[in-house]
């Protein structure tokens, strides 16, 4: 096993996994955010991440998609089914239907390898902000938002029909709600919406957003007796219909 530890002055609470099958890459990666003040563990698949998840906190994993045995869209799938920690992944495909695979699997970010070390940093430091603004924004008062019958816990990143019936969202589809139900009954541009859920430095991906927004309109679709919660407004974008209270 090829577990690695960077540097142990990192800072607390910024740790982060590299799950790729290069030893050269994880060598480079692993040593440059270790001189950038990030405490960095490697694994070569699957199942060598799993060991070191299972040891502590990890903040971040960068996630090669290519890897033998469990490729890495299913482990981005597995990791982002609960409040797991973010995922920015790697590909040396780079094709666009990849990229958007990728994203509404819920990866926080999506790099085309061979990627730049500075743009890696740069990813990863920016997703690890935004996370940390949520938690902050997760602690205030309202952090629970009703709307429809529907119960949206920010806090716990759990959502409950009308029936109390617990439905699973996948980490971009919580944050495509929660940027939904924290701005109802406006009109919200396809850009607007990829900013509030990934952030500012991901790239627009129209078919991504429409895929995603699709998939949470089904969820939302069974609970509500056919009521139209998210309405397309034609040219312009999405519309979350609902009135919020926040509790």
């Amino acid at each position: 096993m090829n577990l690695t530890t960077a540097r142990p002055d990192a800072h607390l609470g910024q740790n982060i996994l590299m799950v790729d099958d290069d030893p050269g890459i994880r060598d480079v990666v692993s040593d440059f955010l270790g001189r950038h003040g990030y405490q960095v563990e490697t694994a070569a698949d699957g199942s060598e991440m799993e060991r070191v998840l299972s040891r502590g906190q990890t903040d971040l994993v960068v996630l090669d998609v290519m890897l033998p045995g469990e490729d890495g869209l299913a482990i981005c799938r597995r990791l982002t089914g609960s409040d797991g920690p973010a995922i920015i992944m790697l590909s040396a495909m780079g094709e666009e239907t990849d990229r958007i695979i990728g994203l509404e699997l819920g990866a926080d970010d999506y790099l085309p390898k061979p990627c730049n070390p500075r743009e890696l940093l740069a990813r990863i430091r920016a997703v690890l902000r935004r996370r940390q603004e949520r938690r902050v924004s997760d602690g205030s008062i309202g952090a629970t938002c009703e709307f429809a019958g529907w119960r949206l816990d920010l806090v716990r990143r759990e959502l409950r029909s009308p029936q109390g019936v617990v439905v699973n969202l996948s980490s971009g589809e919580f944050s495509m709600l929660r940027a939904f139900v924290e701005r109802p009954q406006r009109v919200l541009t396809r850009d607007r919406l990829l900013d509030l859920a990934r952030g500012p430095d991901t790239e627009a991906y129209d078919r991504a957003i429409d895929v995603q927004i699709s998939r949470l309109r089904k969820k939302l679709d069974d609970g509500t007796g056919g009521q139209e919660l998210i309405r397309t407004v034609r040219n312009e974008g999405y519309m979350f219909t609902a009135k919020v209270q926040r509790a």
